[in-house]
């Protein structure tokens, strides 16, 4: 075959290939049946105001925990500290998921427990989780203590001050709206009852574990979670914990950069501490939800905690409005700057 004819059939299959594409090709222009695909519209960042938290209100909150006596699950002043939280969550307009199940002590001991899921915009697909557990310990079971071992101890700080800022959190919430964010308060139970000077930390935190093992919502996937532990004490020292650190480093040191930027980088210390088996290390490891844990770590304790810690010197004496001001600051701020898009 000749090039002359090489070039004409190629010619020929060119000039087909153009009218099959023109007989053949979208023809949505031309019919009228068929409307245009609108352009996608651009995702417009609102920018929020991070509100004042209200120190005061936050130590009221906390107050009013201790009032219903030590939270021993299965004891009447467990219940009605429940049911007041659970009332003053919807009070603010979040919605409200009682999780209810009997957990099993080490020692075999059944008791009535409840996770406490209040959902602020709980359609919003980007969110985050705020937690801290409600129960206080059973015993005054800490090497330091001297005195009435047997009873339950108020748990002022361990426990009800992380409480006490994630309620004041849910009202700056309602009166400060964000359209387009979410944010989750989980209240863990059972967090406070396991063995003392066990190998097992399973044994701990019971109510993280099965909130973990049975995620309130098919698919959740907030962006980070956040665990408030001890952060009610006039001596507060965060460190930089090793779980913390393994499983969400990003969100640990922005957290902590933020802080610092606020003025409070000598209560958010860049030191680095040892694995702390708290709620945190159960939802890292079996929800998968990376979780950091800001926790009072005194330098020189013998505890490794405030030596008020598991004593009956944890009571409201030991609460400092200042610091619950603020690590709720410091919350407020993530929550709307996380929802603007500048955090």
């Amino acid at each position: 075959m000749n090039l002359r004819a090489i070039h004409f059939r190629g010619l020929f299959f060119l000039a087909a290939i153009m009218l099959m594409s023109i007989s053949c090709g979208d023809d949505t222009q031309d019919n009228p049946d068929t409307p245009p695909t609108p352009p996608e519209e651009p995702v417009v960042q609102k920018t929020y105001k991070v509100p004042a938290f209200n120190k005061d209100s936050a130590y009221a909150f906390v107050v009013k925990q201790i009032e219903f006596g030590p939270r021993v699950p299965g004891t009447e002043a467990h219940t009605q500290c429940r049911d007041w939280m659970v009332s003053k969550f919807k009070s603010y307009g979040l919605d409200v998921i009682e999780q209810s199940w009997t957990a099993e002590k080490y020692d075999g001991t059944k008791m009535p427990a409840t996770n406490i899921i209040a959902q602020y915009n709980p359609n919003a697909k980007r969110r985050i989780v705020l937690s801290a557990h409600w129960d206080s310990r059973a015993v005054a079971d800490s090497p330091l203590s001297t005195e009435r071992q047997a009873e339950a101890i108020d748990g002022a700080d361990d426990g009800a001050s992380g409480v006490g800022v994630l309620i004041e959190l849910a009202r700056v919430l309602q009166a400060n709206p964000i359209e387009t964010f979410g944010v989750d308060i989980v209240l863990f139970d059972v967090e406070d009852q396991g063995q003392s000077g066990g190998s097992d930390p399973k044994t701990w935190g019971l109510g993280s574990q099965y909130w973990s093992n049975n995620l309130h919502k098919a698919g959740y996937s907030p962006l980070y979670g956040i665990l408030l532990d001890m952060v009610g004490s006039d001596t507060p020292r965060f460190t930089k914990d090793q779980v913390s650190m393994t499983y969400a480093p990003q969100v640990m040191n922005k957290i902590w950069r933020l802080a610092g930027t606020m003025g409070h980088g000598n209560l958010f210390v860049n030191i680095p501490t040892g694995i702390i088996f708290d709620d945190h290390y159960f939802v890292n490891t079996i929800a998968e939800i990376p979780m950091i844990d800001i926790i009072n770590k005194p330098a020189g304790s013998e505890t490794g905690f405030g030596d008020y810690w598991h004593t009956h010197n944890d009571n409201i004496d030991i609460i400092s409005k200042r610091t619950l001001g603020i690590v709720g600051q410091v919350m407020a701020a993530v929550v709307y700057r996380e929802a603007s898009g500048t955090l």
